[in-house]
């Protein structure tokens, strides 16, 4: 099909861009790598008045150090992602969940701020970034603000940005020398996921000092595994302890039943993928 008409914008300033959203109106749509929206534009599932364009504004690709913190540009595609030697070092597990995403030409245009602003369930980076403890940031008319990334996912695609501002930047904690992995089960490659766990753990000798973990696909938004990460702080990381805490997985969440699997099955995937994503990091 073909997208319903609309107004072009492609500022060069995240200040310039904010203008645009604002002078567009409610109606308008910011769009970065648009592997998600474009499909919604051509099925007219999403008739906007006006569409942002991010790719020109070259600020939002950086990805630097800052003290303590990873600062990864929202425009920062997949592809930047998994060639960036800072993430490999201050951020394994995004390189972990980022390898999973589809195939190399998606991830060549789909970018971690789209990603995060469209919140989608069942896609792989919101929750590592949630596992992450990042903190974003948005710009608007009213100036800059952070969002923990915890209060940032609200529901079913929808996030804490309000329809005039502009997600510039996700801080990320420095897990240096922390191991990670992504677990992800789909029917068939390249598939969205219908569980996955997000796991990243801190290792002293033999022991987990700490653990953080989240899982995708277990609610309408990406929640932390937390009764599984108290279990394994501070013990020895052996299969017994690691496969006793992954029986906690599934605690708070609320999965949904649907084609690919129902709410009993998801419950399952979770405790094993995420004892089998804590064994590997930890490892």
């Amino acid at each position: 099909m073909i997208p319903a008409a609309f107004d072009y914008v492609a500022p060069t300033t995240v200040d310039d861009a904010v203008r645009a959203l604002a002078d567009a109106g409610e109606d308008a749509k910011v769009i970065a790598g648009g592997q998600s929206l474009m499909p919604m534009l051509r099925l007219r599932l999403a008739a906007p008045t006006a569409l942002i364009d991010l790719t020109r504004i070259a600020e939002l690709r950086e990805i630097r150090e800052d003290g303590d913190d990873l600062v990864v540009g929202a425009m920062a595609t997949y592809y930047d992602l998994l060639r960036n030697p800072l993430v490999h070092e201050h951020a394994l597990l995004l390189i972990e969940a980022t390898r999973t995403v589809a195939d190399p030409q998606i991830r060549h245009r789909g970018t971690l701020g789209g990603a995060l602003a469209h919140a989608d369930p069942a896609g792989d980076l919101c929750a590592p970034v949630l596992a992450l403890e990042a903190t974003l940031t948005a710009v608007g008319p009213a100036g800059r603000r952070t969002i923990p990334v915890a209060e940032f996912f609200v529901d079913y695609f929808t996030t804490a940005l309000q329809p005039d501002e502009v997600l510039v930047e996700a801080r990320i904690p420095k897990h240096t020398g922390w191991g990670a992995r992504y677990e992800k089960f789909n029917r068939v490659a390249q598939a969205w996921s219908i569980v996955a766990a997000a796991a990243t753990v801190e290792m002293d000798g033999t022991m987990i000092r700490q653990a953080r973990i989240a899982l995708t696909n277990m609610a309408s938004v990406p929640v932390r595994a937390r009764a599984v990460e108290e279990a394994l702080t501070g013990q020895e990381a052996s299969s017994d302890v690691i496969r006793a805490a992954a029986e906690h997985a599934a605690e708070g969440t609320n999965p949904i039943s649907d084609d690919n699997a129902d709410a009993e099955y998801r419950i399952h995937l979770a405790k094993v993928l995420t004892r089998r994503a804590v064994m590997a990091a930890a490892s």
